[in-house]
């Protein structure tokens, strides 16, 4: 339980990490760095191309007399004069992307709501009810809840058999939708389905956060309780002013709970030896979106349609005056990676294909 709870602290501390780094750096174009994945292919075509020029002098003249006929060939500096265009290549991507590093920092007012998504991390939302199983379609419709809820502070609670908050209410919602991309229950120090502890962890983050009434949270799970609490934790949020949202995931029907196992899948059984099946509880669901104040949403609906009608619920709720402090003016760098670009290509022109004097005599290893 120490190391669970320290690799929950490190966690904690790599999310405040990237938000205050990517409030310092940026790039002002990042859709230029997909051209990144052409590299590999660049890579591989010139290694198709080297099996096919070796090969070529294989048929045009035995091994031992092809240094004869092309005496002044270089045997390395094909390969010298494709890395100086491929790391040109690399800098000329990096200057289009502009890497910017912020230097004017200023306090901007917005309107905002706080809100917290707590986001059940337990096996059982491995269950494949709704494809492809209920933890990727919970992750997917959090993530686009985040980008209806820009504009608001959001921050992430992770929950199975314990709870704990993975990263308060900020509005680096990139660092957010990255933390929703990697939930699994491998980050869960314990499995279960601690609904009452989650509620609980929420309430105290929010209690914290500066916003004494302007707080929701939304609860994504698939129902199964195993604490028993959560319905006095959500009537004790919602007295503190804490507005609760229910988002149910999977099905009344449910499925067994698929557990790998030595490579393969097995399903969870009780203990007498029979496949349990996971079912969507939307009984408590609906109990806790009462108490709470909101209202019980199942993604079954569409995640577009629950996300914009949570969106609206809670665009109605009175927002709060913030002041943010961020940075208003960013310096750009590209020039430096261009220049260094043009310098390696000015360099690959310079460098010929002929043998230079400290080569030996042997052309090919």
């Amino acid at each position: 339980m120490v190391n669970d709870k320290f690799t929950m602290t490190n966690i904690h501390h790599l999310s405040f990490t990237i938000y205050r780094c990517k409030q310092l750096f940026r790039f002002e174009h990042p859709s230029y760095l997909y051209a990144f994945a052409m590299l590999p292919l660049l890579v591989l075509a010139f290694w198709f191309f080297w099996r096919w020029r070796k090969q070529a002098i294989d048929r045009f003249a035995e091994s031992h007399l092809a240094p004869l006929l092309m005496p002044e060939a270089s045997r390395w500096k094909h390969r010298l004069k494709f890395g100086l265009v491929l790391t040109a290549l690399v800098f000329l991507i990096l200057g289009a992307a502009n890497p910017q590093w912020g230097n004017k920092r200023e306090k901007v007012k917005r309107k905002s709501v706080d809100v917290l998504i707590a986001l059940d991390i337990s096996n059982s939302m491995y269950t494949q009810d709704i494809p492809p199983n209920r933890l990727e379609r919970a992750k997917k419709f959090a993530e686009g809840l985040v980008e209806k809820l820009k504009g608001n502070r959001i921050g992430i609670v992770y929950f199975a058999g314990s709870a704990y908050l993975q990263m308060p209410v900020t509005t680096d919602y990139a660092a957010t939708q990255m933390f929703l991309r990697i939930a699994s229950p491998d980050l869960a120090a314990s499995q279960g389905s601690a609904i009452g502890e989650a509620i609980s962890i929420a309430r105290r983050a929010l209690q914290g956060s500066g916003n004494e009434t302007h707080k929701a949270l939304v609860l994504i799970t698939d129902g199964e309780d195993t604490g028993g609490e959560a319905v006095e934790e959500a009537e004790k949020a919602r007295e503190e002013g804490v507005i609760q949202f229910t988002i149910g995931v999977g099905t009344a029907e449910g499925a067994p709970i698929p557990i790998k196992s030595n490579g393969g899948v097995e399903y969870k059984r009780d203990e007498n030896n029979q496949t349990v099946t996971s079912r969507l509880n939307e009984k408590i669901l609906r109990d806790l979106a009462e108490k709470g104040g909101g209202m019980y949403f199942n993604v079954m609906s569409g995640d577009d349609a629950v996300a914009e009608a949570l969106q609206a619920r809670i665009d109605k709720m009175e927002k709060k005056d913030l002041e943010v402090l961020g940075f208003s003016s960013f310096y750009s760098y590209f020039q430096y990676f261009v220049f260094l670009a043009l310098a390696l290509l000015v360099a690959d022109w310079f460098v010929t294909w002929r043998k230079g004097k400290m080569e030996g005599k042997d052309m090919f290893t």
